[in-house]
């Protein structure tokens, strides 16, 4: 593990490098956000929202907690979504899970570790309720299977919620996304697609 002097040379070279190949990106950054995205994602450090889609810092605003949960009772979350929805105005809420997830195995697994399983309680519950489909399924597939359906649980808690419903009502353009990201390719699907 590096050390974490390092982190703050890497901070250093990667600042200099960036003014050499963009002079005016720091100047430009610090003059305003106006994302049109809110990305809700897993604290997974393998998943860095700007880099899997081509985005700049300041293109994208994002939220991550283990497993991309959105509870209606985590007024983190929902701080983020109504300041991206009511005072940033963004126009697409993208809701991204992520094969492989420690949060969805760690639910699968039911073994106690602590505090989080009041947080992987959410996960269970899914698992609960699409038990007869995943009962199928091996433990490879199964996780994946709960990754997905995590995925549009929790996108489907975002359109339930006030602060969406107002902007509906009020005619904001805003469309809610269920993604997951393939750490094995690198490639982002579109979770309504798919099951379309």
């Amino acid at each position: 593990m590096n050390d974490i002097n390092d982190l703050l040379e890497n901070n250093k070279n990667w600042s200099e490098s960036t003014k050499e190949a963009d002079p005016g990106f720091f100047d430009r950054l610090a003059k305003r956000q106006k994302p049109e995205y809110l990305w809700i994602g897993c604290s997974d450090s393998r998943v860095p929202a700007n880099q899997i889609v081509g985005l700049i810092p300041g293109d994208i605003f994002v939220h991550r907690n283990v497993a991309n949960l959105v509870v209606h009772t985590d007024f983190n979350c929902l701080s983020v979504l109504q300041y991206a929805v009511d005072v940033l105005k963004v126009k697409h809420v993208i809701v991204c899970g992520h094969y492989g997830c420690g949060g969805i195995d760690a639910a699968l697994q039911n073994e106690p570790l602590g505090l989080i399983d009041n947080w992987l309680g959410h996960i269970k519950d899914i698992a609960h309720k699409h038990r007869g489909e995943l009962a199928e399924l091996n433990a490879h597939d199964k996780s994946a299977r709960l990754c997905e359906l995590n995925v549009m649980e929790q996108a489907a808690n975002v359109r339930r919620s006030n602060i969406v419903k107002d902007a509906i009502k009020r005619g904001q353009d805003l469309t809610i996304h269920s993604w997951i990201y393939s750490l094995r390719n690198g490639r982002l699907k579109d979770l309504a697609k798919a099951n379309d």
